[in-house]
């Protein structure tokens, strides 16, 4: 079986080289021509994913209509252009597993609602968890969600296609849960970001993390997501990873806020985008509409703003009016 991947960013080459590490042909879309080129005479993809060679069986390909006809697509666009791109794939019944993690910034949409807009014919999943590009296509031991809209006759279907000695899906159909674990972990990443840099310490990175956590799951199980799923691989395990490491482009953002930077000056020039970036304010008003108390993500979008700085915010943050940690 060929399996088609959209989007030939770092995430999507990783999961096109996982893909192929068995042997199993691979079509990789990518919008760049000299891109596809590369990929195909090179075996390499030095704008994204520099580090990898990437096996012979992936094929890159500019056309859309090359993918589309495949029964397995993995999306991994970034998601404020999931929907445009999902309308030139057309219609047709097939898996489309849905990797991008965000919230549409106009609509406050979760992907899975873009995605049965603009692909009604086809049936949903969404892949999330703690996952570095460089190390999936390293072949380092992963492990990630797949929450299956089509419950477990899909999970069958799609396990026997996608799982690798080293990259092991785990099933769920709560897929409102993986959605919101992956979107909301982003923000938070920025966050501890800006508490490296600040040089805030290790201690306040993890109450933060902690506290975070507390705000996923308030948001999450608002929005009808299950605690289990956001205590899982896609909630807890995500947030763990890109808040604490510079390997995420949500922290790395966050630590260039806390060391002075302005939010353009910290994005400009960026081949990859930080999701985090355009997740926070609509999550914030999403957040502020539900009557949701999120004060570490409402930070993040006052620094994003320039609102205030960085270290006025955080000085606010901790001068929060004492009470109960649980339930608070």
């Amino acid at each position: 079986m060929t399996i088609g991947v959209i989007g030939a960013g770092a995430w999507g080459t990783a999961l096109a080289q996982a893909m192929a590490s068995d042997g199993s042909d691979v079509v990789l879309w990518a919008r760049e021509p000299e891109l596809v080129d590369e990929i195909n005479t090179e075996r390499t993809n030095s704008l994204y994913l520099p580090t990898a060679s990437l096996h012979e069986t992936i094929r890159a390909t500019g056309e859309i209509a090359d993918v589309a006809a495949l029964d397995t697509v993995l999306v991994v666009t970034p998601a404020q252009h999931l929907g445009t791109v999902l309308s030139d794939l057309g219609r047709c019944p097939r898996d489309l597993l849905l990797c991008s993690k965000g919230i549409e910034r106009d609509t406050g949409r979760l992907m899975a609602d873009v995605a049965a807009e603009a692909a009604p014919d086809s049936e949903l999943a969404v892949l999330s968890g703690p996952t570095f590009a460089h190390e999936v296509a390293a072949g380092l031991p992963t492990a990630v969600t797949l929450a299956c809209a089509g419950g477990r006759a899909q999970w069958d279907r799609l396990k026997a296609q996608i799982a690798r000695p080293h990259f092991r899906p785990y099933y769920t159909d709560d897929v409102v849960g993986a959605e919101i674990g992956g979107a909301v972990k982003n923000v938070l990443a920025i966050a501890c970001g800006v508490v490296d840099g600040l040089q805030l310490g290790q201690n306040a990175r993890a109450a933060l993390i902690a506290r975070g956590y507390a705000e996923m799951l308030r948001f999450g199980e608002a929005l009808g997501g299950d605690r289990d799923t956001l205590a899982g691989l896609c909630g807890l395990g995500d947030l763990v990873l890109t808040c604490s490491s510079t390997s995420s482009r949500n922290y790395s953002l966050g630590k260039a806020l806390g060391e002075g930077m302005s939010a353009e000056e910290a994005l400009s020039g960026k081949n990859s985008v930080a999701e985090g970036s355009h997740t926070a304010p609509v999550l914030h008003e999403l957040a502020q509409r539900d009557r949701i108390d999120m004060p570490i993500v409402a930070a993040v979008v006052r620094i994003l703003s320039g609102e205030a700085p960085a270290r006025e915010v955080v000085a606010d943050i901790l001068a929060r009016p004492l009470k109960a940690e649980v339930g608070a």
